[in-house]
């Protein structure tokens, strides 16, 4: 296959402008574990109830297994598109690039709402004055989102030093905040937590495996700056790494400390989902005003610098397609002059998502509507790990066998079980839906339904129709997709 060389300097993203460090933090703020804590635990918590951290742990072990695919690729490739780009240049044809791109889509018209969303709904349960003003969380919405904006369309310097500043403090929050409260607990400390659930909650459990999934999605984007990182081949897999151990550090000793801190001292696990705020509750019962405080800030933080990190990914893995022509117009992936930023990119992502925000949040409030889309979020990025599995495989069939370098265990054994665990907690999402809405048929299991089954038919009819559309009515453009190559 013949690789495309760098665009000259003023049209493209800004070589080395990135070091190891700030590329570690872009996948760890887009996690935005102190986000996670606030939010997303919400989800984990309602369906996994006391087996939350296991339910954490099982994604993060799966994420790992995913984090394989990247760092395998990213050895070969130094592509802004990533998942896209990978699965686009692993055959010949590059059928899967269309297929993983549109799959992707789903996550990134979903995903946002984390931030967007996200931060209303925390601000809201603080306060009931404030939640009592009717439409005030669509000006939270409207400050993010230009936030999201603005810092990373001045560059990716600027950004990046932000969200690797406050993600280290927000770091040490979440760690020292867990060990002090765990500590506090003493003799009540428990393995409860960690007991893998029986008989009929086993659904319950792989749809809090979703949500705790979404929790580390986001670890794989260093590999979308991998056109702005010192030394690519090199240092994005050892930021992979890095990143995944930190979000592990960050999201596993706080779900236990949560949900054994608020069952120990505050209520039953069945109240922590339903009550407002929780984690700011455990928080301040055990850490006192300054714990109390400190998760608040970081936890704002946290849906900026997410937003931040979203956007940078975001914007680039639409450039790198844009580029090779693949369902985006090649204006969206136009590079700003100045700040060798996607603008044009950054800007029809987010004023699209707003208004896909703002539609569901006043059906369904910000909170419901922030999960209702993350569920599509989870599952999109699933796909999207199955597809890019798949891709390594044939990738290591087709190139890295000749090359001698392909491994079987390495790229065909592990990349096959990640798919495998991929499709079982789909399985378990969709089954878990049709019996919850099928014990209890509110318009919110409802919704909930109804995204699960338009997450599976974005996908594979979606997904399928382009990758088809592309292979006969446009082959040369996927047979050069994903073959571009910054070094």
């Amino acid at each position: 296959m013949v690789e495309k060389t760098l665009e000259p300097d003023s049209l493209s993203l800004k070589k080395d402008a990135v070091s190891t460090i700030r590329g570690v933090f872009q996948s760890f703020s887009y996690v935005g574990p102190a986000a996670d804590v606030a939010i997303l635990l919400l989800g984990t918590v309602a369906f996994a109830l006391i087996a939350t951290p296991l339910a954490i742990i099982v994604a993060w072990l799966i994420y790992g297994l995913w984090m394989i695919t990247p760092y395998e690729f990213s050895k070969y490739r130094t592509n802004a598109g990533s998942y896209y780009s990978y699965s686009a240049g692993a055959t010949k044809n590059g059928a899967l690039g269309p297929l993983a791109m549109f799959s992707w889509l789903g996550e990134n018209m979903s995903g946002q709402s984390f931030g967007i969303l996200g931060l209303a709904g925390f601000i809201f349960a603080i306060s009931s004055y404030i939640s009592g003003i009717t439409y005030l969380w669509i000006v939270f919405a409207v400050i993010i989102t230009v936030y999201m904006f603005v810092l990373p369309y001045l560059g990716i310097k600027i950004s990046t030093e932000y969200i690797t500043i406050t993600g280290i403090i927000e770091l040490l929050v979440l760690v020292v905040g867990a060990i002090i409260i765990i500590i506090k607990l003493g003799s009540a400390n428990s393995g409860a937590p960690f007991a893998f659930p029986t008989g009929g909650t086993v659904g319950s459990f792989f749809f809090g495996v979703v949500f705790s999934i979404v929790d580390f999605t986001g670890l794989g984007t260093v590999t979308t700056l991998s056109e702005e990182v010192k030394d690519s081949r090199k240092k994005i897999k050892r930021a992979l790494v890095i990143a995944w151990i930190l979000a592990g550090l960050a999201l596993i000793p706080a779900s236990y400390a949560l949900v054994q801190g608020w069952t120990v001292g505050i209520s039953p696990i069945a109240n922590y989902a339903s009550s407002p705020d929780p984690g700011l509750i455990v928080f301040q019962h055990y850490l006192g005003p300054i714990g109390f405080i400190l998760l608040i800030i970081f936890t704002i933080n946290s849906y900026f610098s997410y937003g931040v990190a979203k956007t940078n990914a975001v914007s680039r893995i639409w450039y790198a397609a844009a580029r090779d022509k693949v369902i985006f117009p090649k204006s969206i992936g136009k590079i700003n002059r100045k700040h060798h930023t996607p603008g044009n990119a950054m800007g029809t992502w987010l004023g699209i998502s707003f208004v896909l925000d703002l539609i569901l949040g006043l059906i369904y409030g910000p909170t419901n509507a922030g999960l209702i889309l993350l569920t599509m979020a989870g599952i999109a990025i699933i796909a999207v790990h199955i597809i890019s599995n798949t891709a390594l495989t044939f990738f290591s069939h087709g190139v890295l066998r000749k090359q001698g370098n392909s491994s079987i265990l390495l790229h065909y054994i592990a990349p096959t079980v990640a798919s495998f665990l991929g499709f079982v907690v789909i399985y378990y999402t969709l089954t878990s839906e049709l019996s919850t809405y099928y014990a209890a048929p509110t318009s919110l299991n409802l919704a909930y339904l109804v995204i699960v089954i338009f997450s599976i038919l974005w996908v594979v009819v979606g997904g399928l129709s382009f990758m088809i559309y592309y292979m006969l009515k446009k082959p040369k453009v996927i047979e050069e997709a994903g073959t571009f190559d910054a070094e």
